[in-house]
């Protein structure tokens, strides 16, 4: 079975890289972490990596004069490492056109909504605000304009008439923890194909990548 190498880039808790972690854990899935990467040296998914043995670096934004030197060292630690896919997971840095260029179709990231809706920040409180009925988190391959890039895979929850940004980040994150390891599933079987702006999944068990959560309880 052929195993694809990634590197996870993040700035803070890593609970996406945790995901990663343990999905990659499973003796059948296709891919292993071979790099984490962290532009600050307090971030916890430092500590995630190291706990799961995995190699982990800190590259510090602030110790370089201009983002093009800060990128021209992650780019020589991936390829050091031989990564095949580089995963943002929180990873707070915008990357130049020129990183993403060179990283084409091996880059993905997750953002907490259903792009393209919501680019960007405030995400939760923006959706609350325009009263949308269903919010949530998407996988998709990296493009030079921020929060764009063809679409690998969705999940989707229901906004509740009494939800706050917290409430509803909290519904939204355990499913980016579900869909952000089947993203890289997907590639690294070869069933997910960039095609022009969109992406064709084969074999995909649910309909066109997305998943619908249930509405929770009372």
């Amino acid at each position: 079975m052929r195993i694809l190498k990634l590197a996870v880039l993040i700035s803070g808790n890593g609970t996406n890289l945790q995901a990663l972690i343990d999905a990659c854990a499973a003796p059948d899935f296709p891919a292993e972490i071979a790099l984490v990467i962290s532009n600050r040296p307090d971030a916890y998914g430092l500590e995630r990596a190291e706990k799961a043995g995995i190699k982990a670096i800190t590259i510090d934004h602030k110790s370089f004069d201009d983002r093009e030197s800060f990128e021209d060292s992650v780019h020589e630690a991936l390829t050091e490492a031989k990564v095949q896919l580089v995963c943002l997971a929180g990873f707070m840095r915008i990357l130049t056109a020129t990183f993403v260029r060179r990283w084409q179709d091996r880059l993905i990231n997750i953002h907490p909504s259903l792009l393209p809706a919501y680019k960007g920040l405030n995400t939760y409180e923006r959706a609350i605000e325009d009263g949308v009925r269903f919010a949530g988190c998407t996988v998709h391959y990296v493009r030079p304009d921020v929060d764009t890039g063809p679409i690998i895979i969705q999940a989707a929850v229901p906004v509740l008439s009494d939800d706050d940004p917290d409430s509803l980040a909290a519904r939204i994150l355990p499913q980016e923890h579900i869909i952000y390891p089947e993203a890289v599933c997907l590639i690294a079987s070869s069933k997910a194909r960039v095609r022009g702006h969109k992406v064709i999944i084969d074999d995909m068990p649910v309909p066109s990548g997305a998943y619908i959560a249930p509405v929770p309880k009372k």
